[in-house]
């Protein structure tokens, strides 16, 4: 975890052309072909369910899906904007403004690159997985939320952002339902869900945003007494050309306020990239190089902002088309890149066409996508821990926002963690004999006589913060035994933390201070270092640090019967 040895820094496109071909640029142009086509769907839709236009989420596509592609760690990954930023982009904007949207996306592409260079791209795949379950199911049902207007034509202009005031707003507004614009969005949910059973490479949005929009068209020119809203329609004078790109300002009173944001967006662009890499990886099996992997995703959301963008991020669903599809290199997200940006300049007065409703339906089937209903089902028969931290990030990602989620649920999953492990980390006394092959596969055991005046606390787990209290308060209930030498064993303390070095301090000092020795046993070589630099050693001499129990023991014994004596 740190800047030592050769930068990490290798992207996947540069290891393609030494062994690139005719036939695999075919198999590349065909998937990105097709994962440019699916793409432009989620591009329109997540943009305006995000709170801009359809034209910004197409610009994040071409450009940060080109730049996933160029600079990143994986071979296949395709990038741009997803569902899991919806909520949180909202948030920004609405408090904030677009301006402050760009400078969070910006810092979090910052955030990001440090994380690559500081080489923490394994570290990030340790979040506790009911974490990542109950945040991405809170932004299910919260995608799934902001789409009911739109889909049953309610007409409402000023929708509270929070969501117990929002369903309150909808269920007192049912009565203005526009009955076509909501046979439209079910017409669209129908073709989406049918699209796959006749075939899983067509791409359902696509298909049911071709149908439905031309059937709108039709039906409005005959019938122009039956009007559903459209993107033109809502979103006017959009763009055709490519924006130029434009810097921001950036002072400590814009950093601190938008920290905890640009947080949020590069963990959660940190998570959902590395799980859709590994979820790559395991069907291609290619490599990620995790860390060049955040590298790429931070230089894109670094570059996406400047030109409006929202936050890019690795998109599992477009991975694995692509995959599907016959995508082996980055090449093939390029491609995707470019069939985007042709479409951009070119089909630009066909997307004006599209109702929202079609729209809304394309959201309704990603956010069921993205619930995992079935996988939260199963986290219910893990430990009550994990279900616990389940449902609090769920809870609190629906309630309040995906950055308290984020920020509480990693807490409570560490403290439940720490928990367990001082549950099964224990504290063991011994007196008069001890077994030295005790709690090992040893079939030999050794019994060791320990004298008169020799007290021996053996240490299972870890020697962090928790235990270090833990044991305190056992030494602290047993002073008024006042041994003559302590034997603390310490062969299954796999590190110490800075708290338990001090603990151990304070308890050298003071059993000093009553004439009581303290011999170290089994101490390992990470934990005799710790010892070393904390200036134990000096403390109570080197000659106190034993490597073994028996040598530990016999030290203690000699000292013992010399007190006995005298």
């Amino acid at each position: 975890m740190n800047l030592t040895g050769k930068l990490d820094f290798r992207p996947k496109l540069l290891e393609v052309f030494s062994s690139y071909s005719a036939a695999r640029f075919k198999s590349d142009l065909i998937a990105g072909v097709v994962v440019g086509i699916v793409a432009l769907p989620l591009a329109i839709a997540f943009g305006i369910a995000s709170g801009v236009s359809p034209t910004i989420g197409l610009i994040t596509a071409i450009i940060g899906g080109f730049m996933v592609s160029a600079f990143g760690g994986n071979s296949v990954q395709i990038g741009g904007p997803t569902g899991a930023f919806i909520v949180i982009v909202a948030g920004i904007i609405t408090e904030f403004g677009l301006t402050g949207l760009a400078v969070a996306t910006f810092m979090a592409g910052i955030i990001l690159v440090l994380m690559g260079l500081f080489r923490l791209g394994t570290v990030v795949k340790f979040i506790p997985y009911p974490v990542v379950v109950g945040f991405t199911a809170g932004i299910a049902l919260t995608i799934f939320s902001t789409q009911m207007n739109d889909f049953f034509g309610l007409g409402l202009t000023d929708v509270p952002s929070d969501f117990v005031s929002k369903w309150g707003v909808y269920f007192s507004s049912f009565g203005k339902i526009d009955l076509y614009t909501l046979s439209v969005g079910l017409a669209s949910l129908l073709i989406i869900i049918l699209t796959p059973k006749i075939s899983r490479r067509l791409p359902g949005a696509l298909i049911s945003i071709i149908i439905i929009t031309a059937a709108t068209t039709l039906i409005a020119w005959l019938r122009p007494e039956l009007q559903v809203e459209t993107i033109g329609m809502r979103f006017r004078d959009m763009a055709t050309d490519l924006p130029m790109p434009h810097g921001f300002t950036l002072n400590m009173e814009i950093i601190n306020r938008l920290l905890p944001s640009a947080f949020t967006i590069a963990m959660l662009g940190a998570i959902e990239s590395l799980l859709s890499a590994t979820v790559a990886d395991g069907v291609t099996g290619s490599r990620t190089n995790s860390n060049t992997e955040l590298i790429g995703q931070g230089l894109a959301n670094v570059v996406v902002p400047m030109f409006g963008g929202i936050p890019v991020t690795g998109a599992i669903a477009r991975t694995m088309t692509n995959i599907t599809n016959g995508g082996r290199t980055p090449v093939a997200g390029i491609i995707h890149a470019v069939v985007l940006l042709l479409i951009f300049l070119f089909l630009m007065p066909l997307i004006n066409l599209v109702p929202m409703s079609c729209l809304a339906a394309v959201l309704i089937v990603v956010s069921y996508n993205m619930s995992g209903w079935r996988t939260v089902v199963g986290i219910f028969h893990s430990p009550r821990s994990d279900i616990y931290v389940l449902l609090a990030t769920f809870l609190l990602t629906v309630v309040f926002d995906l950055t308290i989620a984020i920020e509480i649920g990693l807490l409570l999953a560490v403290v439940l963690f720490l928990r367990r492990v001082m549950e099964n980390s224990q504290i063991r006394v011994y007196s008069e004999q001890l077994d030295v092959a005790e709690g090992t596969d040893f079939d030999h055991h050794e019994v060791l006589k320990v004298e008169k005046g020799v007290s021996v606390y053996e240490i299972d787990g870890p020697f962090f913060f928790g235990i270090a209290t833990k044991f305190d308060e056992l030494m602290r209930s047993t002073m008024h035994d006042k041994p003559t030498v302590r034997i603390i064993r310490m062969r299954k303390v796999p590190f110490i933390d800075s708290t338990a070095l001090h603990n151990l301090e304070l308890l050298i000092t003071s059993s000093q201070k009553e004439g009581i020795e303290i011999v170290l046993s089994g101490v390992n070589e990470s934990v005799r270092k710790s010892l070393h630099q904390a200036g134990i050693d000096k403390l109570i001499g080197e000659e106190h640090i034993c490597d073994h129990i028996t040598n530990a023991v016999v030290m203690a014994n000699a000292v013992a019967k010399r007190a006995g004596e005298s």
